[in-house]
């Protein structure tokens, strides 16, 4: 008599339809006039029931596939099952030491079956997802060489393979290894005649050499990747999918370099060919040869990074209307997709937008806004680990942007150093002491630290980045320091250094800072009317940014300057304005200052605060605001 495991079986109905198609299979297996295989492919077609009922009735799919073992079938359909156990278990339960056990039963018992590659690879790729999953990286790491060293006769499991543990290199931060692989595949991909995904590996180098600065690699790479695109023909989508891969690339190697204006032929590129593969429908046809058989992004995930990429140019550019109004349909996409996919990618694009959006908001005036959305970035890295490893030092950045805005210095100090701490990215760790410096030159007796990192961002010699932006941003802060010690020629020297670069690449908040400090030195110094000459265009270019912060302090300037010149009318409206900057920017102090999120500032070791207390009211001096 055959037994079946009945434990854990739920009462009632789903019992008693699982125990009926039982009793039909054992007649199946045991009346003889049935082929031999028939009571395997009925369990199957009882378990996918199960599987894909609504909702998913996931243990009584198990039970129908254990079942399966009952019958002493034969080793390939006992490896195979073994996989669908596996995958069902891991996909779909919490209990991953019993999937890891199927797996690794059909990884074991699949290699000693000849011609049974789907079930082996299969196998092989789930198994060390599952063991990266547990941190066991040390078994997935030789699993997947082994599967590598042995699917060289099947290229689309030696293509995915390698893009497997290129991206298990890449995570453990092993960039090296990564590209080492991902080189491997592209010189595979040429030989099985697979252009397409060649440049699929290409690409992914290229985007792992960005990571690690290897600029002098990645433009012979690039161009070869560029030609590649364009003379192969196949499927459309696949076609403009590899055309967005590469201008994303070339988009964000442009920003990363801080050459806004230069960024913008590829930017509208970029933009136009989204707009093509939206208008395409997908083609139901597979490719000829299996190699081809990959996608680098779903067409909806790659109209967010679009959105994204184009967020990140007019942050830089400082058109922050616009960044506003691409970072909203960004959102709002990635909400809709959020609902029926769980890719941590999505979590990543939303945390990058925020953090830019965010940014945006200071300079705008909009600090409780702001705040709430650094603790919504907050949420989000505590619900996954990896996230907040990736993202801890920008949010600890944002954290002292957001400090500088309330004039709460010590924070702002603490929370850049802890930044400093947390990061190897080279063009944050500059922004970051690039702002650091801001808040030793407002506190006025740090002497001795400003002088250190001054010399380590000095813009004349042996700068740390290779970012037209940054560079101009620390001449701008040579020349606030400048301003502050009285050398106004030299202040003039820097900040005019400052509106060569900032002007060559539209960097328009660089350029409305520079033109009202510039303004402040002349009208300090006497010259009214040169002073009028920087003041009124910083003030017309904040406006169109719009930066809440220079409109205020060009507001102040003006009504100074033309009650100095006796032109009374105006000095009056300029009062005006600044009347109004002024209570809308105190009004959103205290506004920040009183929310409970506001003590994140105090944050500064370990994964955010789960629960943020409540204080009462604003702790901090408005005195700057004013």
């Amino acid at each position: 008599m055959i037994q079946y495991d009945t434990t854990m079986l739920p009462p009632g109905g789903e019992e008693q339809e699982w125990r009926c198609g039982i009793v039909i299979v054992v007649k199946m297996a045991t009346g003889g006039g049935e082929a031999p295989e028939s009571w395997y492919l009925a369990l199957l077609g009882f378990a996918e029931h199960f599987r894909t009922s609504s909702p998913p009735k996931i243990r009584l799919c198990v039970h129908c596939l254990q079942a399966v073992f009952q019958f002493k079938p034969p080793q390939r359909v006992e490896a195979r099952t073994h996989l669908q156990l596996g995958s069902v278990l891991y996909h779909h339960t919490k209990n991953s030491e019993l999937a890891r056990n199927h797996l690794e039963k059909a990884w074991f018992i699949s290699q000693q079956l000849p011609q049974f590659e789907d079930v082996k690879f299969e196998a092989a790729s789930l198994l060390s997802e599952l063991y990266c999953q547990q941190n066991l990286v040390d078994s997935a790491k030789p699993l997947l060489r082994k599967a590598i060293q042995i699917s060289q006769q099947t290229p689309y499991w030696h293509c995915r393979l390698l893009f497997q543990l290129a991206q298990l290199h890449t995570l453990e931060k092993d960039l090296v290894s990564a590209c080492d692989l991902l080189g491997v595949g592209a010189e595979y991909a040429r030989v099985v005649g697979s252009e397409y995904t060649r440049a699929l590996f290409l690409l992914s180098k290229g985007m792992l050499l960005l990571m690690e600065r290897k600029l002098q690699e990645v433009h012979p790479l690039l161009t070869l990747c560029g030609q590649i695109v364009e003379n192969w023909q196949g499927n459309p989508i696949q076609k403009e999918s590899l055309r967005v891969f590469f201008l994303v690339l070339q988009v964000t190697h442009y920003l990363d370099a801080g050459q806004v204006k230069s960024v913008k032929p590829c930017l509208k590129q970029l933009q136009q060919c989204i707009q093509t593969i939206s208008t395409l429908h997908d083609d139901e046809i597979l490719p000829s040869n299996p190699a081809d058989l990959f996608h680098w992004l779903p067409k909806e995930h790659m109209c967010v990074l679009v959105y994204l990429v184009t967020v990140m140019h007019s942050m830089q550019a400082g058109y922050l209307e616009k960044a506003q109004k691409y970072t909203d349909k960004a959102l709002m996409q990635l909400e809709k997709l959020k609902m029926l996919d769980c890719s941590p990618i999505l979590s990543s694009f939303q945390v990058i937008l925020l953090e830019h959006i965010i940014m945006c908001r200071l300079v705008t005036g909009h600090k409780a806004t702001a705040l709430q959305e650094i603790s919504q970035v907050c949420q989000l890295c505590q619900q996954s680990p990896r996230l907040f490893s990736n993202h801890a030092a920008q949010l600890h950045t944002l954290l002292g942007l957001y400090c500088i805005s309330v004039n709460c210095m010590d924070n702002a100090e603490a929370q850049f150093t802890t930044a400093l701490r947390l990061t190897t990215h080279q063009e944050l760790w500059t922004f970051i002491v690039t702002n650091l410096a801001s808040v030793y030159i407002r506190e006025g007796n740090r002497h001795q630290e400003l002088y250190s990192l001054l010399e380590r961002i000095n813009p004349d010699h042996n700068f740390p980045v290779s970012s037209h932006c940054l560079r101009a941003a620390a001449f701008y802060i040579r020349g606030l320091l400048s301003f502050f010690q009285g050398r106004y020629n030299e202040a003039k020297r820097f900040l005019r250094e400052t509106l060569k670069m900032s002007n060559a690449e539209d960097l328009n908040r660089l350029t409305a800072c520079s033109l009202v400090l510039l303004g402040h030195i002349f009208y300090v110094l006497g010259n009214h009317r040169e002073s009028n000459n920087m003041v009124v265009p910083a003030m017309q270019l904040a406006s169109k940014i719009p930066d809440m912060s220079v409109q205020l302090w060009s507001s102040a300037l003006l009504k100074d300057l033309n009650k100095a010149c006796g032109n009374t009318i105006d000095a009056h409206e300029a009062a005006q304005m600044h009347q109004n900057f002024s209570q809308q920017l105190l009004q959103d102090h205290i506004a920040a200052c009183s929310l409970p999120e506001h003590n994140l500032i105090s944050w500064t070791d370990g994964p955010p605060p789960v629960q943020i207390q409540a204080q009462n009211g604003p702790t901090t001096s408005l005195a700057s605001l004013l």
